[in-house]
């Protein structure tokens, strides 16, 4: 048995050379789509990612999909959820096992002839002018392509490529915005004082592990950081399930804020666990101290491979310990306690990794600046574009960012959980680079967008239409002269979209009023 790791590269190391029509790079299900469009168009593709798992975090825990409206969704998204409910003999299905989405993505990558390379990592981009030639990986595998598709979480190909990109939350001034920047709200958040301090009411000595020590910024400022990280775990109360252990490095220190809020009588930590098929569940972050690691991925956008899995490792003796202590701690309520006893990791899945899901929840790394940038304003419909490549739905979401003191007690921010838009348009313009920069790449996964509207468009079904409609713009690139991504006629795009049954116009009613009407708060 393997233990899950972030790093863990192909182990050949001889030079390989592919030569191909298109590149999809990296773990997310938009590289799959891509791939899959890109054979169906009739093109040689490499489909390389630098994960040991097919289809990132769909298949890696988020079996409790996070939705907003299906009818957003079509495609070869929509035929993926399709084919995953003939797996259970319905229709379709959004709440399924992380092994069956696994299988299902594997048949359909196997009917087109593609045969993915895992476990490979980037070294370096030789590029020919504005475009990329090549890609080097750290195995010695070489992809020589016409056009390339970064559809990685981490934005690593785009990085190198010399594509612009941000990290981190943007003031509210500068996109005219209300929720992006600090914001301190109710939502996973402590519902009663939890004094922040190791020996409680004693400021000199020290702050509890996770703290960040400085004054809070103002409401909307910006910063470097970013929503946390966390494992979608499946759990199950199955006799075969696998109980949870005391990991490595174990500190009950690292959770006395949870004794505390729960010496105040807070008793919710079960309500994300949300059943998908089969008695298994999709564990999720609920609550002001639970499976989110705030804090600890601060680094991770632009850090080394090593350093990433330094970070991995963190997320995962968090979430071990976090789990560890609920079972264990004699400061948990009773009926928590033997309640959380009763489950356990569900050994049929992710058994090369004992039961842990083998993706880190990357809710946001690098983020491409384009000329265009999607923002609060198209998220609440109060923008339309004319290069529309798919829609969004869901809420604009973002996790907590850090942890803080306000008036003497712990304080989450950062948490912003704000729904009820009707699905919104997306850019070609977003998934595409600056003209004048890489003329041969497209980015359907870390998309030119402002961190809050990131927040909503950062669902994975979105990521799987924004994959296949990025494939069909480098198949309409080649068609003309294999133009610039930046210079394709956007006309042409979206007939072959709207063949490929891609989703990209809001519906009117026969007022000539959206179908889905907004009931924002």
């Amino acid at each position: 048995m393997k233990l899950p790791c972030y790093y863990f590269p192909s182990e050949t190391t001889q030079p390989r050379v592919l030569e191909v029509d298109l590149c999809a790079y990296g773990s997310s299900p938009a590289a799959i789509t891509a791939a899959i469009q890109g054979r169906r168009n009739g093109r040689n593709v490499a489909l390389v990612t630098n994960s040991c798992r097919l289809g990132g975090m769909t298949s890696s825990g988020l079996g409790h999909t996070d939705l907003g409206n299906p009818d957003a969704v079509g495609g070869i998204a929509r035929e993926f959820y399709r084919r995953v409910g003939r797996c259970y003999g319905v229709e379709e299905d959004w709440d399924f096992e992380p092994k069956v989405a696994q299988r299902v993505f594997a048949q359909m990558l196997a009917e087109v002839g593609v045969e993915p390379r895992l476990r490979e990592f980037p070294s370096r981009v030789v590029r020919e002018g504005n475009r990329i030639r090549e890609i080097h990986f750290e195995s010695g595998l070489i992809v020589r392509a016409a056009y390339f598709i970064d559809a990685s979480y981490e934005g690593d190909l785009l990085a190198m490529a010399g594509a612009s990109y941000s990290v981190g939350r943007e003031g509210n001034e500068t996109f005219n915005e209300l929720l992006n920047g600090v914001q301190v709200r109710e939502t996973h958040q402590f519902e009663s004082p939890v004094d922040p301090y190791v020996i409680a009411g004693k400021p000199s000595s020290g702050l509890l592990p996770g703290i960040h020590p400085e004054p809070l910024t103002p409401t909307g400022s910006g910063d470097r950081k970013i929503q946390a990280y966390n494992f979608r775990l499946c759990l199950t109360q199955d006799v075969t399930r696998i109980r949870f252990s005391k990991p490595d490095g174990y500190d009950p220190l690292d959770y006395e804020l949870l004794a505390r809020y729960f010496a105040n009588g807070w008793k919710e930590p079960f309500r994300k666990f949300d059943r998908i098929r089969n008695g298994k569940t999709d564990t999720n972050n609920h609550g002001a101290v639970s499976t989110d690691f705030i804090g600890g991925n601060w680094d991770f956008p632009e850090a080394s491979y090593p350093r990433r899995e330094e970070i991995f490792q963190a997320h995962v003796r968090w979430q071990k310990g976090w789990l560890w202590f609920l079972c264990s701690d004699p400061r948990v309520p009773s009926e928590i306690q033997s309640r959380i006893q009763s489950w356990g990791l569900a050994g049929d899945e992710f058994e090369e990794t004992g039961g842990w899901p083998p993706q880190l929840y990357i809710r946001e790394a690098r983020r491409l600046v384009s000329d265009y940038i999607v923002c609060e304003l198209h998220c609440r419909g109060y923008r339309q574009v004319d290069d529309s490549v798919g829609l969004g739905s869901y809420a604009m979401d973002s996790h907590n960012c850090q942890r803080v003191v306000i008036h003497g007690n712990v304080r989450n921010e950062g948490d912003v959980q704000v729904a009820g838009s009707p699905p919104y348009q997306i850019p070609y313009r977003s998934i595409r680079p600056r003209r004048g920069e890489t003329e041969n790449l497209l980015v359907p996964v870390c998309v030119s967008a402002s961190h809050i509207a990131y927040g909503s468009i950062r669902m994975e079904p979105v990521f799987m239409i924004l994959g296949q409609s990025a494939a069909i713009a480098a198949e309409v690139a080649m068609n003309h002269g294999a133009c610039p991504v930046q210079e394709i006629p956007i006309s042409t795009l979206q007939e072959k979209l709207g063949a490929a049954g891609q989703v990209i116009e809001q519906p009117v009613n026969e007022e000539g009023r959206p179908a889905w009407e907004s009931t924002l708060v």
